[in-house]
């Protein structure tokens, strides 16, 4: 069985091909495979339609019709998970316009337990600058917007050598774009390899990479790695780990050449099943590194910590996949409360939503051609009962400039790219949802985002408030309502206040 998706967004050159299944000698077996036509209808009214100060702020009333669909299936060598939907948007003041939305993602096994395919797809709307009117609603237009196309396909070899080691083989190639503000394409292959120590105690990995960055307002960039990990377990529940090896990245840095040996030390702790702490400290050739990655889960809640600092790029975090903890474990903490498998994802997806209307982490992750040292914390938990939900978000975030910003002029103007040499952001977000009864569901969320830029001294505050009821009118059919409050204040001005109000019908066929 063959599936491909073809979208060619109005008004851009671009044209996205993904090839989503791939045809399997197993594939016709007995599966669950569900194709569901969606229709979204949404009436919606802001005072502030383009996020201005007072005096500017204009009134708008916008009509949305957004037909789409969902494709999901799951059989032992296939897996694909695919919503899409066509936002068309009409106004009363201005022209109508049409966004898309597309979260696609595949596995197949080729040929059993030795070739593998991984894809991914996804077009979205984000916001290009952390500072300045950061939009909240689709219908919006704040000119501090893009629309991204994200794409990665991976075929991977993968076969177990009993008694030596796992080998894994694996191509990637990604791109990133948006218009004529981005576009990033980049090819990877690694290699890695596992020991198989037949649980006799010390083990090792073997890992080595390659990878080509080609990114149109840049020279290509070449990153190479090779790393050798060794780990040893003692008792109780504790294990050791060490690992050295050599990088070599050949951007043009203007700090320390990007490149030399670097080592970590570090363990894990993992007393039981429901809790796991893992924790390094190392030297790379831009400094000292550190890491933390903790979870612990109760009956009721869950509970994250995660710290790490590292070399990123903006199309690689647009392509980096967001942790799951917190969905997963709500989806199975609510297998009896909401026994519909696809009414508790709708739930779940809505709760998550609004919960993080700033963004996963509520940080912005600005359009940019720039390497960053990023050193990022996030402590995240949910407390569940059986009729209310309450999710926290606590985030810090701060990018120090490893490249020249001439390469952004495009994208921030002359007068800002200083912006963007040292920032910061901290950010909280709190939701709470309620279970009124097997139909009825209430959310609120309260977010607020500070991001601050330490060359210049600018700093903005974003806050949002959003209050929202659901209800399941019928299997396949359900309405919501929302009330939104945002406020947005900078000491470089442009301070806005904005409040908006909207009304939809979700239908699933």
């Amino acid at each position: 069985m063959v599936i491909m998706i073809s979208l060619s967004p109005h008004g851009t050159p671009w044209r996205l091909t993904m090839l989503m299944l791939l045809t399997l000698p197993g594939a016709a077996v007995p599966a669950d495979w569900q194709f569901t036509p969606t229709l979204r209808l949404r009436e919606s009214y802001t005072d502030n339609m383009n996020l201005a100060p007072p005096g500017q702020a204009r009134g708008e009333f916008t009509t949305e019709v957004s037909p789409g669909v969902r494709i999901t299936g799951d059989t032992p060598r296939l897996r694909l998970a695919l919503s899409y939907s066509l936002q068309k948007l009409a106004y009363t003041r201005q022209s109508s316009r049409t966004n898309q939305q597309l979260d696609a993602d595949g596995h197949a096994e080729v040929v059993p337990d030795w070739l593998f395919f991984d894809a991914r797809s996804g077009i979205s709307q984000h916001n290009v600058s952390a500072f300045g009117p950061q939009q909240l609603d689709p219908a919006q237009a704040t000119g501090n917007t893009g629309t991204v196309h994200t794409t990665s396909i991976s075929p991977y070899l993968r076969h177990q050598f009993q008694g030596l080691a796992t080998a894994l083989l694996r191509y990637s190639y990604q791109r990133v774009g948006s218009g004529g503000l981005l576009d990033v394409r980049s090819s990877d292959t690694a290699l890695q390899l596992i020991g198989d120590d037949d649980a006799r105690g010390l083990n090792w990995s073997l890992n080595l990479d390659r990878m080509r960055i080609d990114d149109a307002a840049l020279p290509p960039v070449i990153k190479s790695d090779a790393a050798l990990t060794l780990s040893h377990p003692l008792t109780g529940g504790i294990a050791l780990f060490g690992t050295g090896g050599y990088e070599k990245h050949d951007y043009h840095s203007t700090s320390s050449q990007p490149q030399g040996g670097y080592w970590s030390v570090g363990g894990t702790w993992t007393p039981s099943p429901r809790t796991r702490v893992a924790a390094s400290l190392g030297r790379r050739y831009f400094g000292k590194t550190y890491t933390l990655d903790a979870a612990y889960r109760m009956r009721d809640m869950f509970w994250t910590l995660n710290y790490n600092e590292d070399i990123t790029t903006m199309h690689g975090e647009f392509l980096s996949i967001a942790p799951t903890g917190l969905s997963d474990f709500l989806y199975q903490l609510w297998a009896t409360r909401i026994p519909d498998p696809e009414t508790r994802l709708r739930t779940i997806k809505v709760f998550m939503a609004i919960s993080q209307m700033l963004g996963p982490d509520g940080n912005v992750n600005f359009f940019s051609h720039r390497y960053y040292l990023q050193k990022q914390l996030r402590m995240a938990t949910v407390y569940s009962t059986p009729r209310s939900t309450l999710g926290v978000n606590l985030s810090s975030n701060r990018r120090t400039a490893q490249t020249s910003s001439a390469i952004d002029s495009v994208l921030l103007g002359p007068d800002q790219l200083s912006l963007t040499d040292k920032t910061r952001q901290s950010a909280l977000q709190l939701g709470w949802s309620w279970r009124m009864s097997a139909r009825d569901n209430l959310t609120a969320s309260a977010s607020h985002n500070r991001v601050r830029s330490l060359t210049t001294g600018r700093a903005d505050n974003n806050s949002a408030l959003v209050l929202g009821m659901s209800r399941q009118l019928q299997r396949g059919v359900n309405a919501d309502v929302n009330l939104r409050h945002a406020r947005h204040t900078s000491n470089a001005g442009g301070n806005y206040r904005e409040n908006g109000v909207s009304a939809a019908l979700m239908v699933a066929f």
